[in-house]
Order: C-alpha cells, then structure tokens, then sequence
C-alpha cells in the first residue's frame, strides 16, 4: 500500500522540481503541483486503502472489550455464589454432624 503512495509523491516532486526550473514556471506554481497533484491525492489513498485496517482494529478491540466484560461478570457471579454453595457441597463441619 504505502509503495504506491511513495511511488506517486516522487513522480509528483518530480513534476514540481520540473514546473520550479522551467523557464515559465514558478516555485508558487511547483509547490501548489506539489500539494494539489501530491499530497492531497495520496492522503485520500491512504486513508481509503487503510480503511480495512481500521475496521479490523476496532472489531479487535470491541471483541477484547467484550471478553474482558464477561470475564469480569463471570468473576462476579462466581466470587457472589461462591460462599453461599459452599455450605452444600457437604465439606463443612455441620454436614459432618
């Protein structure tokens, strides 16, 4: 992905360097080539071709979110029911009477 970005920003500097040193440019005119045919151009790229990244990013955090929820509430629930069942798991000294 990032190749074709690097690949396109030095075609693009180079075009500028090429509008900057002709005889009818202008360094005005390579660095709006520059930004305009360049930079603007590759940030839409990017940030189109990292889309899929960023949406696997989020479902792996809202899953790991998720798990850490459950786990904590499976914690809970067991640290909650844990004293009251051990009374009738017949390990205590009044089952023994």
């Amino acid at each position: 992905m990032y190749l074709v970005v690097i690949a396109w920003i030095y075609v693009v500097l180079m075009m500028s360097v090429a509008e900057a040193t002709n005889t009818n440019g202008t360094v005005l005119g390579a660095v709006v080539t520059f930004f305009l045919y360049g930079v603007g151009p590759a940030a839409l790229v990017a940030y189109l071709m990292g889309t899929p990244a960023r949406k696997r990013a989020i479902k792996k955090r809202e899953a790991e979110e998720l798990a850490q929820q459950q786990a904590s509430a499976h914690a809970a629930v067991a640290s909650s029911t844990g004293p009251a069942t051990a009374g009738k798991t017949g390990d205590s000294p009044q089952d023994a009477r």
